[in-house]
């Protein structure tokens, strides 16, 4: 079998983008749920945008109980998870394919204790991220285009049985860098996150 083209794999990878459907707050139920429910939930909404779905694994019990006990999300109430923990689920969901642990909790710990409460809601910050994002896919289809069309005529001379692994090689280290880069601005900026909430809770550190 002939080595699919770079183009035929990009398009592939590109059309992907189409399952990649966010969780809207309307999808997620206004009764509060026990740990089963609330997996079986997350399972349900989340499988289908994680790499593997035959393998990989959404959420755990484990998952869960440990982002409640190293403050990512708030402790369940009489074991029961609200709304709003569900909408705390769905961002460290989203975080983690490009942040660690440490870098989400700096992220989402104050959520409750310092910025939101009778002004601000979970739901609200959610909603904006949503909002952000409109249109992202239909700029990003534009820029893949228009990199793809320059990557095609890349590597002409390169003997045919090593030209299309040439081609795909440097368009993910194109992608690769981009992702680099933004993903530097953000960990800088939640190591500024990290350094405010410290002088915060002890002012001796200034």
């Amino acid at each position: 079998m002939s080595e699919e083209r770079f183009e035929e794999t990009v398009e592939r990878a590109i059309d992907n983008l189409r399952t990649l459907n966010t969780v809207s707050p309307d999808e997620l139920p206004a009764m509060e749920l026990y740990m089963d429910q609330l997996t079986t939930l997350m399972d349900r909404k989340l499988r289908g945008l994680v790499r593997k779905p035959s393998k990989d694994k959404v959420l755990t019990k484990t998952m869960i109980n440990n982002y409640a006990k190293n403050h990512l999300i708030h402790p369940p109430v009489k074991k029961k998870y609200s709304r709003e923990h569900m909408l705390e689920l769905l961002f460290i969901f989203y975080f983690k394919s490009f942040l660690s642990i440490p870098d989400i909790q700096t992220l989402l710990s104050p959520m409750s204790d310092e910025y939101l409460g009778d002004d601000y809601s979970v739901e609200q910050l959610y909603a904006e991220m949503l909002s952000a994002g409109k249109g992202a896919r239909a700029k990003l289809k534009k820029d893949l285009d228009e990199k793809v069309e320059k990557m095609s005529r890349s590597f002409e001379d390169a003997p045919d049985d090593k030209r299309e692994y040439l081609k795909k090689f440097a368009f993910i280290c194109q992608l690769g860098y981009d992702i680099y880069l933004k993903k530097s601005i953000i960990e800088h900026m939640i190591d500024d996150m990290a350094e405010e909430q410290l002088l915060r809770e002890d002012p001796d550190e200034r």
